[in-house]
């Protein structure tokens, strides 16, 4: 089982480069087995749809604009997506999430799995720094997607400092 964890985001427009930020964050703090990618998709969008087509689970994590406040993480399921159960405008590039998996069942490609965790941002001031509530928002998300990858039946252990 081929597992992506696309982390999307703008690394200049501080609390909107959240993504990315995560997936680096699990590079760093986590030992990643084989079958599980980390992908920092940037601001990339609809470019990387056969990053969906590849895998059999996604786990999408971005900022997304909700009712909340800075901090507050909400988990979405393809269904909320296509359904349009989310805000329309997910962040700030919009990533065009609904549309990538638009484009995949337009050629047929098999429909993985997906996640997606998003996270009300604080700040999209320029900057390359999170703020303090999505700083805390990054191990907060690390939480959740290591209980989903164990409900997949993969481990995934912190590296020793």
């Amino acid at each position: 089982m081929q597992i992506l964890i696309y982390g999307a985001g703008n690394l200049i427009l501080s609390d909107e480069g959240f993504g990315v930020h995560f997936v680096r964050h699990m590079e760093k703090q986590y030992q990643i087995p084989e079958n599980v990618e980390l992908y920092d998709g940037g601001t990339l969008g609809i470019m990387v749809h056969f990053k969906f087509e590849e895998a059999d689970k996604v786990i999408l994590v971005d900022v997304v604009q909700a009712e909340g406040k800075p901090g507050d993480i909400f988990r979405y399921e393809r269904e909320d997506i296509m359904l349009k159960k989310i805000p329309v405008k997910m962040s700030p590039h919009q990533i065009g999430l609904q549309e990538m998996l638009l484009i995949s069942e337009m050629r047929d490609a098999p429909k993985p799995d997906l996640t997606f965790y998003g996270i009300v941002a604080g700040s999209l001031d320029p900057g390359d720094q999170l703020t303090p509530p999505l700083e805390a928002g990054l191990e907060k998300v690390a939480a959740l997607v290591i209980e989903q990858l164990k409900s997949f039946g993969v481990e995934i252990k912190r590296k020793e400092s």
